[in-house]
This record gives C-alpha cells, sequence and structure tokens, in this order.
C-alpha cells in the first residue's frame, strides 16, 4: 500500500508590525498653558491676600495700623497686640478660658449632634420610600431658601416658650435642625450603591450596623465637609440674641466687645479678627486635605 505523502503547508510568517499609537494631543498649546497658570496665580493671590493682609496688621505696632498709604507688611513685627488682647481679657470678671469653654462647648456638641442627625435622615430619605418622603425633602429644600435674619423672630419665640433662653441649647438645638446638613447628606448618600446596603443585611448586619460600617465611611467627604460648615457657623456665632448672662457667652462676642473699644484698641483688634478666624481655617485646611484623600481612593459607583 502507498502512503500518501501529505505536504506540508509552509506558513509563511510575517515580520511583527508595531501598532501605530496615537496619542491625544491636548486641545491647548504652550501659550494657552501658560496663560492658564498665570490665571490661576492671580486668583490664588487674590483669595490668600486679606489672610496674609489680616496677620500682617496684627503683627504691626500701633502706629504702622494708622499711616498711609497703608502698608501690606509690617516694618517692624511685633506680638504686642496679642499680648494687650490677652491682658484686656484678663481684667475681665469672667476669664478667657471662660468664655472658650462656652464657644467650644457649642461648636463640638452643635456640629456632633448636627452630623448625628442629618446624617440619619438622610439614609433614611435616600435609600428607603415611605409616604411623605419626598414631601418632606421638598419642605427641607424650601427651607433652605430662607436665612437666619427672616427666621429669628419665630425661632425666639419657640426658644422661649420652652425655656431655653439663656441657655447653651438656645444655640445649639437650632444647630441640630439646620436643612444644609441634610441636604447635603441626602443627595450624597443617593450614590451610594443599593446593592452594597442589600450585601451587608444579607451577611447579617442589622440597620445600625449598616449605617455605622458600611453607610458612613463611604460617605465621609459629605460629613468632612458638614464638619466644615457647621464649625464655622457655631464658632462665629455671637449668641447675642439668646444668651444674656455674661458668663454663658462666647468668644466671638467678648472678643467683638474689645473691638469695638475705640482707636486705642486698633491693635488689640486687628489681633482679634486673627483670633477668630484661626481655628475655622486650621480646621478647614485639615479637613480638606482628609475630603481630597477620601474621593480619590474610595469612590463607589453601581
Amino acid at each position: 500500500m502507498m502512503k500518501k505523502n501529505k505536504k506540508a503547508k509552509v506558513v509563511e510568517e510575517k515580520p511583527y508590525v508595531k501598532p501605530l499609537i496615537r496619542r491625544r494631543k491636548p486641545n491647548r498649546s504652550i501659550a494657552g498653558d501658560v496663560a492658564l497658570y498665570i490665571f490661576l496665580a492671580l486668583v490664588a493671590v487674590v483669595m490668600v491676600f486679606p489672610l496674609v493682609y489680616a496677620v500682617s496688621s496684627a503683627l504691626k505696632p500701633l502706629d504702622e495700623l494708622f499711616m498711609f498709604p497703608p502698608r501690606i507688611f509690617a516694618r517692624r513685627p511685633t506680638m504686642n497686640n496679642f499680648s494687650d488682647l490677652f491682658v484686656t481679657m484678663g481684667k475681665s470678671w469672667v476669664t478667657f478660658s471662660r468664655y472658650l469653654f462656652n464657644t467650644v462647648f457649642i461648636t463640638a456638641v452643635g456640629t456632633a449632634g448636627h452630623l448625628i442627625i442629618a446624617s440619619m435622615a438622610a439614609f433614611v430619605l435616600a435609600k428607603y420610600d415611605f409616604p411623605g418622603g419626598q414631601t418632606f425633602f421638598k419642605l427641607v429644600t424650601v427651607a433652605m431658601m430662607f436665612t437666619g435674619y427672616v427666621t429669628q423672630i419665630p425661632n425666639y419665640m419657640i426658644i422661649n416658650k420652652l425655656g431655653w433662653i439663656d441657655t447653651y441649647w438656645a444655640i445649639i438645638i437650632p444647630a441640630f435642625a439646620s436643612p444644609m446638613g441634610l441636604f447635603l447628606m441626602k443627595q450624597f448618600m443617593e450614590g451610594l450603591p443599593t446593592a452594597l446596603i442589600e450585601a451587608a443585611k444579607i451577611d447579617g448586619a442589622n440597620e445600625w450596623l449598616v449605617f455605622r460600617k458600611v453607610v458612613m465611611p463611604n460617605v465621609k467627604p459629605a460629613w468632612m465637609t458638614l464638619i466644615i460648615f457647621s464649625v464655622q457657623g457655631l464658632w462665629n456665632n455671637r449668641a447675642s440674641t439668646f444668651i444674656y448672662s455674661e458668663e454663658k457667652k462666647t468668644l466671638v462676642f467678648a472678643l467683638q466687645q474689645i473691638q469695638a473699644g475705640g482707636i486705642a484698641r486698633t491693635g488689640q483688634g486687628a489681633a482679634v479678627l486673627v483670633v477668630v478666624m484661626i481655628v475655622p481655617i486650621l480646621i478647614f485646611v485639615f479637613s480638606e486635605s482628609q475630603i481630597l484623600e477620601t474621593m480619590a481612593s474610595s469612590g463607589i459607583k453601581e
């Protein structure tokens, strides 16, 4: 028997051709990039100028504060304005530490309560359907249109009826119900995947555990932003409308009374401005870095 010779098929290897990768060219030219950076630098200078000028004014001696035309930077920097401020505060029959405690207590309790209540309410509104939920959120949205000056009289009448006048709760309790925090948290929680919450429930987590261990860590940018807004509002609250006792007044109120002391206290007034704004600025700086880090590393999308 004759065997058929199978002809081997010769496969011609084609030379490897490196695919051409077309890089997307930016729409801007080098001149456009330079112009953009120059514009951003100018905006940064405009934004930081009030802060630099305030700090510089607090370091100026009294004669430089009245110099015309005014100079941005102090020629002979001194800390006398701050030392005079603390001497003046020390002569008050209510100590500086008492004013500081009042402000820190109101700010800490008001911010914590606002964060807890707004987060829990936002979780229910964002992830559960119940009768009247949409109507309630519309009322919250409408409430954001009214400033504190519009609601000051009805707020005073309600707080007076509750017997909270001249107490810390007159400032703390209204801070709990600020509509801005609820709106912010609700809008952010709506972007949280429902599948993530359902998976936690399948694993045996109850509602409180889901809220504490799953929801809150994943909406960290929202509640960090809420903390910034709440601290800024409460720290700068004079509370003079509801609190009359000197031993319960806030630090900002006491400092502004010194600032209104006339020409002789102009240097102390400049120091007051720095003391009042330093805490909100520091909290904003530290919180902003955490917000950016969280947004970059823990974004979740369905």
